[in-house]
């Protein structure tokens, strides 16, 4: 039972005497924007394309002047 007792006071957390830097912290801000924004345009790049192609798709069949090119 002594041995369960000194176990988890050793794994408690005490007080961290730790700082982060401006620059660290700036730092680290930065480079989760910069993890969100890939994510967030991935996740719009996966939805946007296969709206492109169907778009693509439907010009082709309805014979648009986009897919025709400049008149001769």
């Amino acid at each position: 039972m002594k041995w369960v007792v000194v176990a988890l006071l050793a794994v408690v957390p005490l007080a961290a005497q730790a700082y982060v830097g401006p620059g660290a912290g700036v730092g680290m801000i930065g480079s989760l924007l910069a993890v969100l924004g890939a994510i967030l345009l991935a996740i719009v790049g996966l939805v946007l394309w296969p709206l492109r192609v169907i778009k693509k798709r439907w010009d082709r069949k309805r014979g648009s002047k986009a897919e025709k090119g400049p008149p001769s």
